[in-house]
């Protein structure tokens, strides 16, 4: 639920995007979309800060006290980001106090992602992590496909005139009673056994100091490889799910109607094959399965996009098979990520590597997407750009250690101190054994 609530504000402000231009920023539609990309850009940059911020409390305090605090700050965000008034009732406060409020939601997620993932991670059975794991990614899809459903609804139920002024407001406000239900959910569960573990030996960080000198000094390899593999994730991630509607709206002469009907037939496709994917993880590994995922991108990612331009339907499919390939990333994240470093500094370790590369390359893709497209015409710069993170993320990917089935508990390494079995290949050895 926190993270259906993280990626609903951030699907809603995807699909009404355009609304938000007119509303915020005054001037011709490209220059007001650019820079309504630009403030959603803005929330990311501010992640890193978030994530040492609550990373470190995590790894201290415990995942769910801190994941009760993120949640209620980024719900409370999104539903005052839809109370803000224009830019023509109050001038250039409207701007700025939006992209406040989007720098409250990007500190507080960049303590909520990296929490959730770990806190799904530690509870999860060591053999069926990738299959447990993927329901954080069911919440991030089922977060965006109910955005891009509410504005859609509230677009069809609309007249024009209400969807500019007050109809693109009201999937804000519904993130208001999901953080709260988020929340009471939280209140009601422990905290992980692997934590529980760590605190009962007395084996935390000494210091906030003595944690970062850790992860700087030991852990610097993992944060490195980790980086990596979330420059393709997200720039794949953002401008699939979160440019796309701007993309085939103003690139491709889709309606707003059509795109966002587009979308949400690919997401829920993705959504239907994301635990399979994550149980398929645990059988052959992580490393399989981001492989076939990124060198599947690379090599599909213009045809598809050329499948676009050729009508609707074409583009629905093009869509499908770039999100289904996708999909074998984004389901084994709560299993792979966590698995890269040790207990004590867990939380941290994730929450600063996955936020900084993330701010950089995640948030800022619609921006630099658009921009790109701009300023050279060429309507397949996302292909592009996608192509180069996958190519980054097959480099990291190499030096990546198999955590399939390798413990989480302690304070060594999972997959390099622990070892993996992904349970297909355990099978096969014992067969193998059996047999000679």
């Amino acid at each position: 639920m926190g993270n259906f609530t993280e990626w609903f504000d951030y699907g809603v402000y995807a699909y009404t995007a355009t609304y938000i231009a007119d509303a915020f920023f005054p001037g011709d539609l490209e220059s007001a979309t650019l820079l309504t990309l630009g403030v959603f850009a803005v929330s990311f940059l501010v992640r890193p800060l978030g994530g040492m911020v609550w990373g470190p409390l995590g790894d201290r305090l415990g995942r769910r006290q801190i994941l009760a605090l993120t949640i209620l700050l980024m719900g409370g965000a999104t539903v005052l980001l839809g109370m803000v008034p224009t830019y023509a009732t109050i001038g250039f406060w409207a701007p700025l106090l939006l992209v406040l409020l989007r720098m409250i939601q990007g500190f507080s997620t960049g303590g909520e992602y990296g929490g959730a993932a770990t806190f799904m991670a530690e509870y999860s059975p060591d053999r069926k992590r990738g299959f447990y794991g993927s329901f954080l990614e069911f919440g991030t899809l089922g977060g965006f496909s109910f955005g891009a459903a509410l504005v859609l609804l509230v677009d069809l139920l609309s007249t024009d005139a209400f969807m500019a002024t007050w109809g693109w407001r009201l999937p804000f406000f519904v993130a208001g009673p999901l953080a709260l239900v988020g929340l009471y959910l939280r209140s009601k569960l422990d905290e992980t056994p692997v934590f529980r573990e760590l605190e009962e030996k007395h084996q935390e960080e000494s210091s906030f100091g003595a944690e970062f000198k850790d992860l700087l000094t030991r852990y610097w390899r993992p944060i490195l490889k980790l980086m990596g593999l979330v420059i393709a994730l997200n720039v794949c991630n953002y401008t699939l799910l979160s440019y796309m509607p701007t993309y085939l709206q103003n690139r491709i002469g889709l309606t707003s109607t059509s795109a966002l009907i587009l979308v949400l037939i690919g997401q829920l496709a993705m959504m239907a094959v994301i635990p399979f994917s994550g149980a398929l993880s645990d059988r052959i590994g992580r490393k399989p399965l981001w492989a076939m995922s990124l060198g599947g991108l690379f090599v599909l990612a213009i045809p598809m996009y050329m499948l676009m331009a050729v009508g609707f339907g074409w583009a629905i499919l093009a869509f499908v098979v770039l999100g289904l390939l996708y999909v074998m990333q984004l389901s084994t994240i709560s299993a792979t990520f966590p698995a890269m470093f040790p207990t004590q500094v867990r939380f941290a370790g994730f929450a600063i590597s996955y936020n900084v590369s993330t701010s950089i390359f995640g948030g800022t893709a619609p921006a630099v997407n658009e921009w790109m497209v701009e300023k050279t015409g060429n309507d397949l710069v996302p292909a592009f750009y996608m192509m180069g993170a996958c190519a980054v993320g097959l480099v990291a990917l190499y030096f990546v250690a198999e955590t399939a089935g390798a413990s989480l508990r302690g304070r060594g390494i999972p997959g390099v101190d622990t070892a993996a079995h992904p349970t297909g290949l355990t099978h096969a050895r014992a067969h193998a054994d059996a047999t000679r």
